[in-house]
């Protein structure tokens, strides 16, 4: 039987990953519909967490590092009265409590997670320590000490509550682990808890009512109607000014030349596009060609290096 032929769009799938299966194992699914060798995953989401996955294909694989930068919004369940070596339903119970808080009280210790907040990853988590995953050190069964990092969490609201369990929704930036804040509310309620249900509703520009099941992926063989749903690869900088290039400017960049805008009209499309030409820090933008994603580049003042070079 022949190979299909491989597909040669970029762009960004907004996938909905379901319960049950790894951010990787959804990739495989994914890729092989689309018999797409490049391709990969913006924020990893463990087996039993479901919601979006943003999936980049082709060309759209240089920006996962600023995807990753993007906030998140999560819709999570923390059951109250035990605590969990992984601080989530897939692990052992490690601590027991009678105490179950009441709304109220809920209500009231959220102020404290709000804001720039100190936080310890889960033992069980990505983060490297002396070279190895922490999940690795943990399964092995060695106490694995992670040190308190900064994080921001712009909205934390109890949504719903049961005897034994507070639902929650929480918008949050870059390396907040919600399995750690849930311990962590649970201790501040001087009880113990676990994250029993955790759905990633938002990232960056996609949200879950948009995004695409597992299933189709698993169901569709016709290539226009995969392709249908591949979005294009700016579409995770919505919010970043896009500078206009000349011919003679688009060549330069696309060669990762330097380029410099010093005179009137050149400075005026800059202004134009939101950027400050007497500025001394650096700001991304988005640079483009006849409507066409060209790179993304750091502005300095007047001043234009491409940093991730697309060939679309």
């Amino acid at each position: 039987m022949p190979r299909k032929p491989k597909n040669d769009i970029s762009g960004w799938v907004n996938l909905d990953k379901p319960v049950g299966i790894s951010s990787n194992d959804a990739l495989s699914v994914v890729k092989k519909a689309l018999n797409f060798p490049k391709i990969g995953h913006a924020g990893t989401l463990d087996p039993l967490a479901s919601g979006i996955l943003p999936i980049a294909l082709g060309e759209a694989t240089k920006l996962v590092p600023y995807m990753m930068d993007d906030d998140k919004t999560y819709i999570f369940t923390v059951t109250w009265g035990e605590g969990r070596n992984t601080d989530d339903a897939e692990g052992e119970v490690i601590a027991t409590s009678p105490v179950r808080p009441t709304e109220d009280q809920i209500k009231a210790a959220l102020p404290d997670f709000t804001g720039t907040i100190d936080q310890i990853p889960p033992a069980f988590s990505a983060i490297k320590v002396e070279g190895k995953r922490a999940y690795d050190l943990a399964r092995a069964g060695e106490d694995v000490e992670l040190k308190a990092r900064p994080v921001e969490i712009y909205e934390l609201i109890l949504t719903e509550t049961t005897t034994d369990t507070a639902t929650f929704r929480c918008v949050c930036g870059k390396g907040t682990y919600v399995r750690s804040l849930a311990r962590d509310l649970a201790e501040k309620l001087g009880t113990k808890g676990y994250i029993s249900c955790l759905m990633r509703d938002q990232v960056g520009p996609f949200y879950g009512k948009n995004a695409i099941s597992l299933d189709f992926f698993r169901e569709t063989s016709d290539k226009a109607t995969l392709e249908s749903i591949v979005l294009p690869v700016e579409a995770v900088l919505d919010d970043v000014p896009v500078v206009p290039l000349t011919d003679s400017e688009a060549t330069r960049i696309g060669n990762g030349n330097k380029i410099t805008l010093i005179a009137r009209p050149d400075v005026e499309r800059l202004v134009k596009a939101g950027l400050s030409p007497q500025a001394r820090t650096l700001e991304l933008a988005l640079l483009t060609h006849r409507g066409k994603p060209v790179a993304v580049a750091d502005v300095e003042g007047t001043e234009i290096q491409p940093v991730r070079v697309f060939n679309l």
